[in-house]
């Protein structure tokens, strides 16, 4: 999978060298590329935003560098992937669509994805409309219904959701099944050695009996009711 990052702040993304998604990057599963909006900015204070038309409080990005930044990254994947290879270009946006579990599956299993951190008030519509016109690609997801400052750290969080689904990120692939959202539902409680622990205050707490009893088909049903008292406890818009 290839992966390309347009931001003003390419620091943001130095926590992609830890972990498993390290671990990809370097066995060679993910091609990371950061790219820095400012370098297609022409004039000598490299703008890169403007005040917004028609009035209010921040500032608007320009379409300019935007538009060259993308047309460039574009090129430049092409070269190695392709001429017809064709990026999915996704903007991290409060107002877009939200990014679940399911966007994760979809976008693991797409070979190239070229993420476009907005900041300050957001990106000038009229980028959209020419990717539109140029018959690109585009998706703008939210991480959530709250604000962050830029784009930046929705992509940690989208880039990781999305990378450790793909095969080979994960060194035992069965550990993915059974998770949270994997199946719409919330994880059942998790447990591990001892089976009884006494506590900092003295209380003693032991494992539910039933994860000790070896058969099977009574925890997976202890486990399915769990996740669904869990999931209705907690997040009961999941559901339906």
């Amino acid at each position: 999978m290839r992966i390309d990052v347009v931001t003003l702040f390419g620091e943001y993304l130095a926590p992609l060298e830890l972990s498993l998604i390290g671990k990809a990057r370097r066995d060679g599963l993910l091609g990371l590329h950061v790219h820095d909006l400012r370098d297609f900015a022409h004039d000598r204070h490299r703008t890169v935003d403007d005040t917004p038309v028609g009035g209010g409080a921040g500032m608007v990005m320009k379409p300019g560098p935007w538009a060259e930044a993308l047309d460039a990254v574009v090129a430049a994947g092409r070269a190695e992937l392709g001429e017809g290879a064709e990026p999915l270009i996704v903007f991290p946006n409060p107002a877009g669509t939200p990014f679940a579990q399911a966007t994760a599956h979809a976008w693991s299993e797409r070979p190239w994805i070229v993420f476009a951190c907005g900041r300050y008030e957001g990106i000038d519509e009229r980028v959209y409309e020419h990717l539109a016109d140029a018959g690109r690609e585009v998706a703008l997801a939210s991480l959530g219904d709250y604000v962050l400052n830029g784009g930046e750290v929705a992509v940690l969080a989208m880039t990781e959701a999305i990378v450790r689904l793909v095969p080979g990120v994960v060194g035992n692939a069965a550990s993915l099944v059974e998770e949270s959202h994997s199946d719409g539902l919330l994880e059942y409680p998790l447990y591990t050695k001892p089976a009884s622990w006494t506590a900092p205050d003295g209380t003693v707490r032991d494992v539910p009996e039933v994860l000790l009893s070896g058969n099977h088909e009574r925890i997976a049903a202890w486990r399915a009711e769990q996740s669904l008292a869990r999931t209705r406890e907690r997040r009961p818009d999941l559901l339906a």
